[in-house]
């Protein structure tokens, strides 16, 4: 019996020694994804929830865009458009939503977009209500909006040269990518020029 004892505390730190090292999720989530290339602060990042960007997305054009939903109030089927007389060409004039009447804007004639094929002669539309610190304003769209959840790290930051130089401040927050879809994310404290935004109805 006391042999067998002794052969047992030898086995022992021979086991200890040849089994594997524990290994953290971190790291099995570093050698899955990266194949050896991720590091495990990068693999780690990734087990914790991103940060996550919920967007209001709709067409201009063929092309997707979209809107952080922090800056939108509603969206509403367009009421009745009254137009004013020395307003931008993209305004469409002004309409009342919930009692507060705003400027409704066209972003496709604002950004010289071409009108979707399939899209002209739709009569009904909608409107994302809009506010920023200085206006609130009416954006006008011809098709459904639709909700979008994904993670910041989804959206790219836009090259300068595809800012709009008309424009002091970079309006464009960057493109998203998801299920190969590429939609280019507005922030609408910055889409008007100040000169545009005195330009619209003072109501």
């Amino acid at each position: 019996m006391p042999k067998t004892s002794k052969t047992n505390k030898k086995a022992e730190p021979e086991a200890a020694l040849t089994a594997p090292p524990e290994t953290t999720s971190a790291e099995v989530a570093a050698s899955e994804a990266g194949k050896g290339e991720a590091t495990v602060s990068e693999a780690a990042r990734e087990l914790v929830s991103p940060e996550m960007v919920h967007l209001i997305v709709f067409k201009l054009g063929t092309e997707e865009y979209a809107i952080r939903i922090d800056q939108v109030k509603e969206v509403t089927v367009t009421p009745e458009i009254t137009r004013m007389p020395r307003t931008p060409d993209f305004v469409k004039g002004v309409a009342n939503i919930r009692g507060d009447i705003i400027a409704i804007i066209d972003l496709a004639r604002r950004f010289n977009i071409r009108p979707d094929a399939a899209a002209v002669g739709v009569s009904s539309s909608y409107t994302l209500v809009v506010e920023t610190d200085t206006y609130s304003i009416g954006v006008d769209v011809k098709e459904v909006p639709q909700s979008l959840n994904l993670p910041l790290t989804k959206i790219d930051k836009t090259p300068s040269f595809l800012q709009d130089v008309s424009v002091s401040e970079n309006f464009i927050e960057g493109i998203a990518k998801t299920d190969n879809r590429l939609i280019i994310v507005l922030d609408m404290h910055k889409i008007l020029t100040h000169e545009e935004v005195n330009q619209l109805p003072n109501l």
